[in-house]
């Protein structure tokens, strides 16, 4: 999950330069809407004692 957050985020970077500012500001949002998941998930797993 987070290497699809870092995925989208080189891609909202990428779109950035190029120009392409609505494509940039979907890829940004979806990146992090998957970090802060990620992030709530790791937490999650620390509570209850799981391995991620």
């Amino acid at each position: 999950m987070l290497g699809n957050a870092m995925l989208f985020l080189i891609i909202a970077i990428i779109a950035g330069v190029l120009g392409f500012t609505g494509i940039a500001g979907a890829a940004t949002t979806i990146a992090q809407i998957l970090f802060f998941l990620f992030i709530v998930l790791f937490i999650v797993s620390l509570i209850t004692g799981r391995r991620p």
